[in-house]
C-alpha cells in the first residue's frame, strides 16, 4: 500500500495540466497552426461562419490516439452533418502528423502545435509535455461551448456528433 501511495503522489501531478484558465463561456485563445494537410489553420478564419471543434490528443502513433484518429476518420459523417470545422491536435512536429494521418486515413487535419503555446493557452498542456486527451467546442462567434475532458477514443466521433447536437449547433 506505501508503494502504491508513493507512486500516486509521484504520478497525479504530472497529470494536472499547466493552464487551467479555460472555462466555459471564455472566448477561445486564437491559434494558427500548421496542418497535415499542408494549410494553416487559424481559429480567426471561421469566426461569425462556422463552430469548430478541436480534439486535443496527447501523441502520434500511440494506441489510444490511434483509435481515436480512426474512429473520427471512420465515422466523420456523423460530425459532417454539422456546420462545423473540426480537427485533431497535438504537440507532435508536423513531420510526425502528417505520417499519422496518412497511417490512419484521417480525412480531417490534424494541427501541429510544436512550440506547444497554444496548448498552454487552451489548458491542455500536462506536465509532461503531451496534450492531455479534451476536446474543445467553440461556436462560430469564437465562445467556449463545452470542455470535454473525460473523451473516449473508441467513441470519439459518435460522442463528438452527440455533443455539436446537444449544444444546438446547426445542421447543414
Amino acid at each position: 500500500m506505501r508503494i502504491f501511495t508513493v507512486l500516486c503522489l509521484w504520478v497525479i501531478p504530472f497529470t494536472v495540466t499547466l493552464a487551467d484558465s479555460l472555462q466555459v463561456g471564455d472566448p477561445a485563445p486564437d491559434f494558427s497552426l500548421p496542418a497535415s494537410d499542408g494549410k494553416t489553420y487559424s481559429l480567426e478564419d471561421f469566426r461569425g461562419q462556422q463552430a469548430v471543434v478541436i480534439a486535443w490528443y496527447p501523441r502520434a502513433f500511440t494506441s489510444g490516439c490511434t483509435i481515436e484518429c480512426k474512429s473520427l476518420a471512420e465515422n466523420g459523417h456523423l460530425i459532417r452533418e454539422y456546420d462545423v470545422r473540426y480537427f485533431m491536435a497535438s504537440v507532435d512536429p508536423l513531420e510526425d502528423n502528417i505520417g499519422f494521418a496518412k497511417e490512419t486515413g484521417a480525412d480531417f487535419p490534424l494541427l501541429s502545435d510544436a512550440s506547444k503555446k497554444v496548448a498552454t493557452a487552451y489548458g491542455v498542456l500536462n506536465r509532461l509535455g503531451f496534450a492531455n486527451r479534451h476536446t474543445i467546442y467553440i461556436d462560430a462567434n469564437g465562445t467556449v461551448q463545452k470542455i470535454d475532458t473525460d473523451v473516449n477514443p473508441t467513441t470519439s466521433a459518435q460522442d463528438m456528433a452527440a455533443n455539436l447536437g446537444a449544444l444546438g449547433v446547426a445542421k447543414r
